[in-house]
């Protein structure tokens, strides 16, 4: 996406120095830099991108945002903070272009839902998103200097770490509907109680233009300070009609028409497919479904897409490892997800191995939602046949839970002693699921089956 000096200044406010004419590509990384693109340098707790200025310019660059006096180019745009500048010139492009831009944020299930919003909107409208989950204020910034000219539809993920992320992110997206697919645990240790992890996530609606769909959660209802039109949606209000490995068909009320007919008298019409497992799953696409029908979608178009819904990568991940099924649900984790996607795995899968590991940011409470992680899981599921292998500090006290449930359970240090036992003990043929923090890095379970260590 190419802006002239005119627009630049005015979206930043820009002072102009040296001779800069024509349509600029902007740039803020000089490994990447193409020749004749602007220079906006970002910084960090251990950079400061105005560095490598020079180099940029060496290049090929025709000029640098810059800070300071002494920017070692002639042709700069100064301005007071490159980071905001970025956001003011993202938010120039968004009314520029005037896609209807879609928020989704939530303490799990948002990249998912992004991909499912994504699959259903595609299916009439031309629609761009956030790349993987580069959710973050930069992220959004990639993401809108990224789509195309013609865009119709904008889907902005938006994550958070903390108080105010959120909110500067859609102050610049401006969204015209909002997803908040749940408020959990996740992050907990970081903003201290579920209370204000709501809260952040609630604020997501400080800029928000039309619509509100959310998961029917108490705290964002609470929290969610909109005036406008709120969606709520809930596995409760879908009657699954099968699920099995990979598939899962269900009946939702058409928004369009909803009113308090039961669902067992459903029109056929009202039939869903998705090519994935888990209620949990079906749970964030209705938030597609809502948001569909908000946009004047037809039921056919609807199901269509979220019939060509596909896992994205760590998600459910399935492959064959010296004959074992491996299934690699280990992007991230938090309590509500890993009580979710190992209740799905047990439900479909005989002989199960489960392999669990710690879950980070969870506070000075994180041994206690280990263990109640492992509470929940040994009653719902005590007198099923299954093995549970859990690695790290942390995850031992999800064991010792399910251990007083008659559970079989093995306790690792680390990622290679499991894969050393597993070779070592368990047969070909059996399905493994591995969920876990990313910090735990479990991909190194599968690459030690791989080669036999």
């Amino acid at each position: 996406m190419k802006f002239t000096v005119e627009e630049l200044k005015k979206a930043t406010n820009a002072e102009i120095k040296g001779n800069l004419k024509g349509n600029f590509e902007i740039s803020t990384d000089t490994r990447t830099i193409k020749k004749g693109d602007l220079y906006l340098p970002l910084k960090g707790a251990n950079f400061d991108g105005e560095n490598f200025c020079d180099k940029a310019i060496d290049a090929g660059a025709a000029g640098c945002f810059c800070t300071k006096d002494n920017c070692p180019t002639e042709c700069t745009l100064k301005v007071p903070d490159t980071l905001t500048a970025y956001l003011q010139i993202a938010n120039f492009a968004r009314k520029k272009y005037n896609p209807i831009v879609v928020g989704i944020t939530g303490s799990s299930g948002k990249t998912t839902t992004k991909e499912m919003v994504y699959s259903v909107l595609s299916e009439k409208f031309k629609t761009h998103k956030t790349f993987s989950n580069h959710n973050n204020e930069i992220g959004f910034c990639q993401t809108v200097l990224s789509m195309p000219e013609d865009i119709e539809v904008l889907i902005v993920e938006m994550g958070m770490r903390g108080v105010g992320e959120i909110e500067l992110i859609t102050k610049y997206a401006q969204p015209d509907y909002a997803i908040i697919t749940n408020a959990g645990s996740a992050h907990i240790g970081r903003l201290g109680s579920l209370d204000n992890i709501a809260k952040a996530k609630c604020e997501i609606t400080k800029y928000l233009k039309n619509t509100l769909i959310a998961q029917d959660n108490e705290r964002i209802k609470k929290f969610a300070d909109f005036e406008g039109e709120k969606i709520f949606y809930s596995i409760k209000d879908a009657e699954i009609l099968e699920k099995r490995k990979g598939y899962s068909k269900f009946i939702y009320k058409n928004p369009s028409t909803a009113c308090a007919v039961p669902l067992a008298l459903s029109r056929e019409a009202d039939e869903y497919e998705l090519n994935v497992e888990g209620d949990y799953n079906i749970e964030n696409s209705l938030s597609a479904i809502e948001l569909g029908f908000k946009l004047g979608m037809s039921y056919e178009e609807i199901k269509r897409g979220l019939a060509k819904y596909h896992q994205i990568e760590k998600r459910w991940e399935v492959q064959n490892v010296k004959g074992f099924d491996i299934i690699n649900d280990s992007y991230n984790a938090n309590p509500e997800s890993m009580k979710a996607s190992v209740s799905t795995f047990l439900e479909l899968y005989k002989n199960p191995v489960v392999i669990l590991g710690d879950m980070g940011e969870l506070g000075e409470n994180e041994i206690e939602f280990h263990r109640e992680t492992g509470e929940f899981i040994g009653k719902k599921f005590h007198g099923k046949q299954a093995v549970f292998l859990t690695v790290g500090k942390l995850a031992k006290y999800i064991g010792d839970e399910l251990s007083k449930y008659g559970f079989d359970v093995k306790h690792f240090d680390n990622n290679l002693e499991t894969s050393r036992y597993i070779l070592d003990n368990l047969h070909a043929g059996i399905t493994i699921f591995l969920k876990a923090s990313r910090a735990m890095k479990f991909e190194e379970i599968i690459e030690n089956l791989k080669n036999g260590d």
